[in-house]
């Protein structure tokens, strides 16, 4: 399974704020901050939607 790091590089002031929820329930708390997600299909829209606003990395599970 492919495992996605996230990195929160931009504020959200200024944006909307469903876009501010949409970061807070990707699990974002503070700007610079990285977290680890496992790919799906909703985790991909919710980066669709802050894409100006955070940097991604995918990253191939070695469990495997």
């Amino acid at each position: 399974m492919v495992r996605l790091n996230i990195t929160w590089v931009k504020s959200g002031i200024g944006y909307s704020k469903d876009q501010k929820r949409t970061l807070k329930a990707l699990g974002f708390r503070r700007l610079n901050q990285s977290i680890s997600h496992e790919d799906s299909a909703s985790i991909r829209g919710m980066i669709q939607k802050v894409r100006h606003l955070v940097k991604v990395e995918a990253q191939a599970n070695e469990a495997e």
